[in-house]
C-alpha cells in the first residue's frame, strides 16, 4: 500500500539526512506554493485542519513551502477541483469522500447508510489499513489521498414539516451529493432526490427549488441553512469522512523530504480537525435552535425501520462498489465489535 511504503521510505530518507547534515535535508526543500481549496466557507469544519496543515508545512519547510487557502469554492466545485488536480493546475483539496467515488468506485462504500455505530469505529477504519488501501486506489487516477478528515454524521433538514417518523420524509425534494448511492437511499425513503453541487444548495433552498438537504450539523450551521430551513431531524444516517487529496503531478515533483513534511502534516492536522469538529457539535446545534430551527430525533423503533429500508440499497450497490471492498470493510467492523 502506497502510504505504508512512503512512510518507510521517507523514514529512511530522514535518518540518512540527519546522518549527513541538517543542511542536506534543508537543501532538499525548494520554494513552492500549494493552492489548497474547499467548497465550504471559512467557518466550514475542514478549516481548522486546513489552517493547521498550513502552519505545520510552512514551519517545517522553513517557510519555503507556502500554503494558500481558498474557501467558498473559489477554486471551483468539488468536481472541477478533481479535474484540476488531475491536470496539475490545483495542488490540493479537501472534499467529501463520496465525491471521489466517481474517480475510484470503491470509495462509495463510505456512502452506505448506517455503516458505523460510533466515532471509535469510523476513526479506526479510515486511519487503518482499509482506509489507506481505499485512498491508494486514487493514485492511478492522478490523485494522492493523504489523510481522512471528517464532516461527521449527516442529518436531514427541510422547510416543510417536522420529521418524527420515516413516513414524514415521503415526498420531500431533498438535495443529495451527486452520486448514485445517495440518490438510491433517498428514493428508498419515499423522498425525491435532487443531485446538486454544494455551492448551489443555499440558493436552491431559498428559491424553493428543493425542500431540504442533508449534511452534518456543522455544515448546516456554517452555511446558515437555518435562514432557509425550519426543521432538522438528527437522523445520523451517514458518516462522512473527508479526503485530503493532492495532485499526483505535484506530489511526484516533491523530494522525499518534502513528501514527508506534507504527508505528516496532513495526518497531524486530522487530529486537530476532528477534535475541533466534535467539540463544536453542541454549540452548532445551539446556533440552529437560536435561529429558529426545530430539532427532532427518531425513536429507536423508527431507526429500526430506517435500517430495514436501507438493506436493499446496500445490497444493490455492493456489486458496484466491489464485493471484495464491502466484505473487507464489514469484516473489519465485525472484528472491532467482537
Amino acid at each position: 500500500m502506497k502510504r505504508l511504503f512512503i512512510k518507510t521510505v521517507l523514514a529512511s530518507v530522514a535518518v540518512a539526512a540527519v546522518g549527513v547534515s541538517g543542511n542536506a535535508a534543508a537543501q532538499d526543500i525548494k520554494e513552492r506554493t500549494i493552492k489548497f481549496g474547499t467548497v465550504g466557507a471559512d467557518t466550514h469544519p475542514s478549516v481548522p485542519g486546513m489552517k493547521k496543515f498550513k502552519e505545520l508545512v510552512e514551519a517545517r519547510s522553513g517557510g519555503k513551502i507556502k500554503v494558500n487557502l481558498f474557501f467558498n469554492g473559489a477554486l471551483g466545485s468539488d468536481q472541477a477541483s478533481v479535474t484540476a488536480m488531475q491536470g496539475g493546475t490545483i495542488e490540493m483539496s479537501v472534499m467529501n469522500t463520496g465525491i471521489l467515488a466517481s474517480v475510484a468506485k470503491e470509495l462509495a462504500v463510505f456512502d452506505f447508510p448506517f455503516l458505523f455505530a460510533n466515532e471509535k469505529e469510523s476513526d479506526a477504519l479510515v486511519d487503518g489499513p482499509v482506509g489507506r488501501k481505499l485512498h491508494a486506489k486514487l493514485e492511478e487516477k492522478g490523485l494522492v489521498g493523504l489523510s481522512y478528515w471528517e464532516l461527521g454524521y449527516r442529518h436531514i433538514t427541510n422547510s416543510k414539516r417536522p420529521v418524527n417518523k420515516v413516513e414524514d420524509l415521503e415526498g420531500l425534494k431533498l438535495r443529495v451529493i451527486p452520486n448514485p448511492i445517495n440518490v438510491a437511499w433517498v428514493k428508498a425513503l419515499g423522498a425525491n432526490p435532487t443531485p446538486m453541487p454544494f455551492p448551489e444548495v443555499y440558493g436552491g433552498l431559498e428559491q424553493k427549488a428543493i425542500d431540504g438537504q442533508e449534511n452534518p450539523v456543522a455544515v448546516i450551521a456554517s452555511s446558515k441553512f437555518y435562514e432557509v430551513q425550519k426543521h432538522i431531524v438528527l437522523s445520523n444516517h451517514q458518516y462522512n469522512p473527508q479526503s485530503v487529496v493532492m495532485s499526483k503531478k505535484f506530489w511526484d515533483s516533491l523530494s522525499p523530504a518534502e513528501k514527508k513534511i506534507v504527508d505528516e502534516a496532513a495526518d497531524e492536522a486530522a487530529k486537530t480537525q476532528r477534535e475541533a469538529g466534535r467539540a463544536a457539535l453542541a454549540a452548532n446545534l445551539d446556533i440552529l435552535k437560536k435561529n429558529g430551527m426545530q430539532v427532532t430525533q427518531f425513536a429507536p423503533a423508527e431507526v429500526t425501520k430506517l435500517r430495514e429500508k436501507m438493506k436493499p440499497v446496500i445490497s444493490q450497490f455492493t456489486a458496484n462498489v466491489g464485493e471484495a471492498t464491502v466484505n473487507e470493510v464489514m469484516a473489519e467492523l465485525a472484528k472491532m465489535r467482537r
